[in-house]
């Protein structure tokens, strides 16, 4: 049995979404030594690789052919972020870390989320440089290549790894980092995977100030919520999924009662 099927929990969709990062995840690996796929442009503060437009196009057609009654709401595809959301509705990131693609890094994913009343139902994250998966159902628990990914217990400010994504803390990573007294700092690349690195133990908090946007956010916290943790905007507000698909920083920790914390600290 391949990773992309040993999935979280049951769910009539759970297994596909799975396969299709997974396959899209191989189709960034392969495009990535051309140069014309990491060659892009500048939009605003957000740059566009031209491999982002061929992982929306392969990332959708894949969901499209799960169950072509769910449309697709994708960073990439300006005109799906217009109007009203649908009940349900795919949110995908076809490259969260473009910089780490184009760059040599390993930090960055491909992911797709399943959204139904404004709450994502079922995630698939995959970081195509190490073959790591990440599912989850909501209320059925998240999984790391197949292996449930238990509760981390508590993990009180200060104890265990924060995460970010410079050599060393930076911003509010550094206040964050010397405020609480981390002893233990983890370099990694895209907002998603620092989520799912929470999630599977390998770091313990995530915070961030800069704009995040829903599909950013949506795949990687149904993980890590449904491995104990917790994700709130950076007003300790939860992100909902309706309306504007912006927001300023997050809130991620293996333990919900951190988070607050630091919430509570940073509106002090």
């Amino acid at each position: 049995m391949t990773a992309a099927h040993e999935v979280a929990g049951t769910h009539p969709l759970s297994e596909a979404v799975a396969a299709a990062v997974v396959e899209v995840g191989g189709l960034l690996r392969a495009w990535r030594p051309d140069a014309s796929a990491r060659s892009g442009v500048w939009e605003g503060d957000q740059f566009k690789a031209r491999a982002d437009a061929m992982a929306h196009q392969a990332l959708s057609e894949r969901l499209g052919r799960i169950d072509g009654r769910i449309p697709v709401i994708s960073e990439e595809d300006p005109e799906s972020l217009l109007g009203e959301r649908p009940p349900r509705y795919w949110l995908i990131d076809p490259i969260d870390g473009t910089a780490s693609y184009v760059h040599g890094f390993p930090g960055y994913v491909t992911q797709a989320a399943l959204v139904t009343g404004g709450r994502p139902e079922v995630a698939g994250v995959f970081a195509p440089e190490t073959g790591t998966l990440y599912t989850a159902v909501r209320g059925r628990g998240a999984r790391r290549d197949g292996r449930p990914l238990p509760s981390r217990g508590a993990a009180p400010p200060g104890w265990g790894v924060l995460t970010d994504n410079t050599p060393e803390p930076a911003g509010i990573a550094r206040r964050v980092h010397e405020h609480f007294g981390y002893g233990a700092y983890l370099e990694s690349g895209s907002i998603a995977l620092k989520l799912c690195l929470v999630a599977d133990g390998s770091a313990h908090l995530f915070v961030k100030d800069v704009p995040v946007r829903d599909w950013d956010v949506a795949a990687p916290a149904l993980v890590l919520e449904e491995a104990g943790g917790l994700v709130t905007r950076l007003d300790g507000a939860p992100f909902g999924y309706g309306g504007t698909y912006e927001h300023t920083g997050l809130v991620g920790g293996a333990d919900p009662a951190t988070c607050r914390a630091v919430v509570r600290w940073l509106a002090s």
